[in-house]
């Protein structure tokens, strides 16, 4: 059997995750912004502290584990 879980995971995180795709913080002219296709690299910097910590906790505490195959 193939271990799915941390594949799935990471991949929906960077998706949620991605600067500026979906939601930006912080953002150019507020705290918060939503889709403005734009980044900064104290946005970058924010995302990955908080991609680093939820990856962190979806598979070391929680040990998230998607099993497909035979």
């Amino acid at each position: 059997m193939s271990d799915w879980g941390p594949v799935f995971v990471a991949v929906v995180l960077f998706v949620l995750f991605t600067p500026g795709l979906l939601i930006q913080i912080p953002g150019r002219n507020r705290i918060v912004e939503f889709g403005n296709f734009q980044t900064s690299g104290v946005s970058i910097l924010v995302h990955a502290i908080l991609y680093f910590a939820l990856i962190c906790i979806f598979l070391l505490a929680i040990g998230v584990h998607v099993y497909v195959g035979q």
